[in-house]
Protein backbone atom coordinates (compact mmCIF):
# COMPACT_ATOMS: atom_id res chain seq x y z
CA UNK A 1 0.00 0.00 0.00
CA UNK A 2 1.28 3.71 -0.85
CA UNK A 3 2.29 5.37 2.15
CA UNK A 4 0.81 9.06 2.18
CA UNK A 5 3.16 11.83 2.42
CA UNK A 6 2.78 15.47 3.52
CA UNK A 7 3.04 18.13 0.52
CA UNK A 8 6.34 19.97 2.43
CA UNK A 9 9.30 18.50 1.67
CA UNK A 10 8.02 16.21 -1.36
CA UNK A 11 10.76 17.96 -3.64
CA UNK A 12 13.73 17.99 -0.81
CA UNK A 13 14.48 15.29 1.80
CA UNK A 14 16.86 16.27 4.17
CA UNK A 15 19.83 13.99 6.02
CA UNK A 16 18.61 10.57 6.93
CA UNK A 17 18.73 12.27 10.85
CA UNK A 18 17.01 15.09 10.16
CA UNK A 19 19.53 17.67 11.14
CA UNK A 20 20.47 20.41 9.46
CA UNK A 21 24.26 19.89 9.59
CA UNK A 22 25.12 23.82 8.48
CA UNK A 23 22.40 26.32 9.81
CA UNK A 24 24.41 29.05 8.29
CA UNK A 25 24.30 27.42 4.69
CA UNK A 26 22.15 28.82 2.05
CA UNK A 27 19.31 26.09 0.78
CA UNK A 28 17.21 26.41 -2.23
CA UNK A 29 14.01 26.93 -1.48
CA UNK A 30 12.02 23.60 -1.36
CA UNK A 31 9.79 22.97 -4.61
CA UNK A 32 6.01 22.53 -3.53
CA UNK A 33 5.50 20.12 -6.98
CA UNK A 34 1.46 19.89 -5.95
CA UNK A 35 0.62 23.59 -5.77
CA UNK A 36 -0.46 24.39 -9.72
CA UNK A 37 -2.68 20.82 -9.06
CA UNK A 38 -3.83 22.07 -5.83
CA UNK A 39 -4.38 25.62 -6.65
CA UNK A 40 -7.17 24.10 -9.99
CA UNK A 41 -8.43 21.88 -7.31
CA UNK A 42 -9.41 25.03 -5.40
CA UNK A 43 -11.07 26.67 -8.39
CA UNK A 44 -13.22 24.09 -8.59
CA UNK A 45 -11.27 21.19 -11.70
CA UNK A 46 -11.00 18.02 -10.06
CA UNK A 47 -9.70 16.27 -13.23
CA UNK A 48 -6.03 17.51 -13.67
CA UNK A 49 -3.58 16.31 -16.27
CA UNK A 50 0.22 16.69 -16.84
CA UNK A 51 1.52 16.78 -20.24
CA UNK A 52 4.98 16.30 -21.64
CA UNK A 53 7.25 15.53 -24.48
CA UNK A 54 10.32 13.78 -24.86
CA UNK A 55 12.64 13.89 -28.31
CA UNK A 56 11.89 17.38 -30.11
CA UNK A 57 15.58 17.88 -30.72
CA UNK A 58 16.51 14.88 -32.01
CA UNK A 59 18.09 14.09 -35.73
CA UNK A 60 15.80 10.64 -35.86
CA UNK A 61 13.44 8.72 -34.41
CA UNK A 62 9.61 10.16 -33.03
CA UNK A 63 8.76 12.70 -30.75
CA UNK A 64 6.82 11.27 -27.99
CA UNK A 65 4.30 12.88 -26.03
CA UNK A 66 2.99 11.28 -22.61
CA UNK A 67 -0.07 12.55 -20.23
CA UNK A 68 -0.46 11.63 -16.55
CA UNK A 69 -3.75 11.97 -14.22
CA UNK A 70 -3.55 11.27 -10.62
CA UNK A 71 -6.45 10.75 -8.39
CA UNK A 72 -7.83 13.56 -6.93
CA UNK A 73 -7.04 12.45 -2.72
CA UNK A 74 -3.38 12.32 -4.37
CA UNK A 75 -3.53 15.99 -4.80
CA UNK A 76 -5.47 16.55 -1.75
CA UNK A 77 -2.76 15.31 0.57
CA UNK A 78 -2.40 11.15 0.28
CA UNK A 79 0.34 11.27 -2.31
CA UNK A 80 2.44 8.05 -2.14
CA UNK A 81 5.49 8.07 -0.71
CA UNK A 82 6.99 6.03 -3.39
CA UNK A 83 6.42 9.16 -5.44
CA UNK A 84 8.64 11.64 -3.76
CA UNK A 85 11.44 12.24 -5.47
CA UNK A 86 9.71 12.25 -8.88
CA UNK A 87 11.56 14.70 -11.18
CA UNK A 88 11.94 16.15 -14.37
CA UNK A 89 13.44 12.85 -16.13
CA UNK A 90 16.60 14.61 -17.37
CA UNK A 91 17.22 15.04 -13.98
CA UNK A 92 16.72 10.77 -13.06
CA UNK A 93 18.99 8.45 -13.84
CA UNK A 94 18.12 5.90 -16.11
CA UNK A 95 17.03 3.55 -13.79
CA UNK A 96 14.87 5.88 -11.49
CA UNK A 97 13.26 6.59 -14.77
CA UNK A 98 12.69 2.67 -15.25
CA UNK A 99 11.53 2.25 -11.66
CA UNK A 100 9.36 5.54 -11.47
CA UNK A 101 7.81 4.24 -15.51
CA UNK A 102 7.09 0.71 -13.86
CA UNK A 103 5.13 1.61 -10.85
CA UNK A 104 2.87 4.56 -12.59
CA UNK A 105 2.05 2.62 -15.42
CA UNK A 106 1.25 -0.78 -13.30
CA UNK A 107 -1.13 1.40 -10.53
CA UNK A 108 -4.87 1.15 -11.58
CA UNK A 109 -5.47 4.39 -10.23
CA UNK A 110 -2.82 6.54 -12.38
CA UNK A 111 -4.52 7.39 -15.51
CA UNK A 112 -2.22 7.48 -18.58
CA UNK A 113 -1.63 8.13 -22.35
CA UNK A 114 1.05 7.95 -24.25
CA UNK A 115 1.24 9.03 -28.48
CA UNK A 116 3.91 9.62 -30.91
CA UNK A 117 4.59 11.20 -34.36
CA UNK A 118 7.00 9.75 -36.29
CA UNK A 119 10.06 11.07 -38.39
CA UNK A 120 7.55 11.17 -41.62
CA UNK A 121 5.01 12.87 -39.91
CA UNK A 122 7.76 15.65 -38.36
CA UNK A 123 8.68 16.22 -41.56
CA UNK A 124 5.48 16.87 -43.57
CA UNK A 125 3.93 19.12 -40.51
CA UNK A 126 7.22 20.32 -38.46
CA UNK A 127 8.50 19.30 -35.36
CA UNK A 128 6.16 21.78 -33.28
CA UNK A 129 2.56 20.86 -34.85
CA UNK A 130 4.04 17.19 -34.92
CA UNK A 131 4.59 17.59 -30.93
CA UNK A 132 1.38 19.11 -30.60
CA UNK A 133 -0.68 16.65 -32.03
CA UNK A 134 1.22 13.87 -29.89
CA UNK A 135 0.00 15.77 -26.90
CA UNK A 136 -3.62 15.96 -27.77
CA UNK A 137 -3.31 12.40 -28.99
CA UNK A 138 -2.18 11.57 -25.78
CA UNK A 139 -4.49 13.61 -23.73
CA UNK A 140 -7.46 11.96 -25.65
CA UNK A 141 -6.23 8.37 -24.25
CA UNK A 142 -7.32 9.28 -20.77
CA UNK A 143 -10.35 8.44 -18.96
CA UNK A 144 -11.99 10.44 -17.53
CA UNK A 145 -10.99 13.26 -20.04
CA UNK A 146 -9.45 16.04 -18.34
CA UNK A 147 -11.09 19.20 -17.24
CA UNK A 148 -7.41 20.99 -16.96
CA UNK A 149 -4.13 20.59 -18.31
CA UNK A 150 -0.89 21.30 -17.12
CA UNK A 151 1.94 21.84 -20.25
CA UNK A 152 5.55 21.99 -19.48
CA UNK A 153 6.53 25.06 -21.10
CA UNK A 154 4.86 27.26 -23.43
CA UNK A 155 0.91 27.20 -24.08
CA UNK A 156 0.25 25.08 -26.87
CA UNK A 157 -2.34 27.18 -29.17
CA UNK A 158 -3.80 23.95 -30.65
CA UNK A 159 -4.75 21.86 -27.48
CA UNK A 160 -8.16 20.95 -27.18
CA UNK A 161 -8.65 21.09 -23.39
CA UNK A 162 -8.23 24.75 -20.58
CA UNK A 163 -4.58 24.44 -20.31
CA UNK A 164 -2.15 26.22 -18.17
CA UNK A 165 1.54 26.63 -19.30
CA UNK A 166 4.67 26.45 -17.10
CA UNK A 167 8.40 27.16 -17.98
CA UNK A 168 10.00 24.36 -16.34
CA UNK A 169 7.20 22.49 -15.43
CA UNK A 170 8.48 19.20 -15.27
CA UNK A 171 10.17 20.53 -12.42
CA UNK A 172 7.29 21.87 -10.65
CA UNK A 173 4.74 19.54 -11.26
CA UNK A 174 4.29 15.95 -10.36
CA UNK A 175 2.03 15.93 -12.69
CA UNK A 176 4.05 17.39 -15.44
CA UNK A 177 7.01 15.27 -13.91
CA UNK A 178 4.91 11.65 -14.55
CA UNK A 179 4.27 12.66 -17.92
CA UNK A 180 8.00 13.76 -18.46
CA UNK A 181 8.95 10.05 -17.36
CA UNK A 182 6.73 7.77 -19.35
CA UNK A 183 7.35 9.71 -22.46
CA UNK A 184 11.17 9.72 -22.28
CA UNK A 185 11.56 6.05 -20.78
CA UNK A 186 9.00 5.08 -24.40
CA UNK A 187 10.95 7.11 -26.47
CA UNK A 188 14.30 5.58 -25.41
CA UNK A 189 13.19 1.72 -25.65
CA UNK A 190 12.10 2.61 -29.47
CA UNK A 191 15.40 3.86 -29.92
CA UNK A 192 17.23 0.57 -28.65
CA UNK A 193 15.09 -1.09 -30.85
CA UNK A 194 15.86 1.08 -33.98
CA UNK A 195 19.38 0.59 -32.80
CA UNK A 196 18.49 -3.14 -33.57
CA UNK A 197 17.10 -2.34 -36.85
CA UNK A 198 19.51 0.41 -38.52
CA UNK A 199 22.71 -0.78 -36.79
CA UNK A 200 26.07 1.20 -37.43
CA UNK A 201 24.54 4.77 -36.46
CA UNK A 202 24.60 4.26 -32.53
CA UNK A 203 20.93 4.88 -31.42
CA UNK A 204 21.25 3.20 -28.52
CA UNK A 205 23.79 5.15 -27.25
CA UNK A 206 22.77 9.19 -28.41
CA UNK A 207 19.13 8.15 -28.56
CA UNK A 208 18.98 10.30 -32.25
CA UNK A 209 20.68 13.52 -30.82
CA UNK A 210 23.67 15.35 -32.90
CA UNK A 211 26.37 13.92 -31.32
CA UNK A 212 29.92 13.69 -33.00
CA UNK A 213 29.18 10.18 -33.18
CA UNK A 214 25.75 10.14 -34.38
CA UNK A 215 27.00 13.25 -37.39
CA UNK A 216 30.07 10.96 -38.22
CA UNK A 217 27.68 7.97 -38.96
CA UNK A 218 25.51 9.81 -41.01
CA UNK A 219 28.66 11.24 -43.07
CA UNK A 220 29.42 7.37 -43.67
CA UNK A 221 26.44 5.62 -43.95
CA UNK A 222 23.81 8.54 -44.88
CA UNK A 223 20.21 8.76 -43.20
CA UNK A 224 18.14 5.91 -42.96
CA UNK A 225 14.21 5.69 -42.75
CA UNK A 226 13.88 6.95 -39.14
CA UNK A 227 15.83 10.25 -39.84
CA UNK A 228 14.34 13.41 -40.01
CA UNK A 229 14.94 14.74 -43.72
CA UNK A 230 13.67 18.38 -42.75
CA UNK A 231 16.73 18.67 -40.07
CA UNK A 232 20.21 19.62 -40.81
CA UNK A 233 22.13 17.94 -42.11
CA UNK A 234 19.64 15.75 -44.29
CA UNK A 235 18.28 18.61 -45.21
CA UNK A 236 21.26 20.45 -46.94
CA UNK A 237 21.85 16.59 -48.36
CA UNK A 238 18.18 16.91 -49.90
CA UNK A 239 18.53 20.26 -50.92
CA UNK A 240 21.67 19.48 -52.82
CA UNK A 241 20.40 16.16 -54.56
CA UNK A 242 17.59 19.13 -56.26
CA UNK A 243 20.01 21.18 -57.07
CA UNK A 244 22.12 18.56 -59.18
Amino acid sequence: MSRPVSHKGLAGLGSADGHVRNRTSRRAPEVDRLEQERNLLAAGRTQIAGVDEAGRGPLAGPVVAAAVMFPEAWLRGEFPAELAKLNDSKQLTESQREDYFTWLTAHAEVRFGIAAADAGLIDRLNILQATHRAMNDALAQLTPAPAHVLVDGLRVKTLRWPQTALVKGDARSYSIAAASVLAKVTRDRQMLAYDREFPGYGFAVHKGYGTPMHLAAIARLGPCAIHRKSFAPMKAEQTELVLR
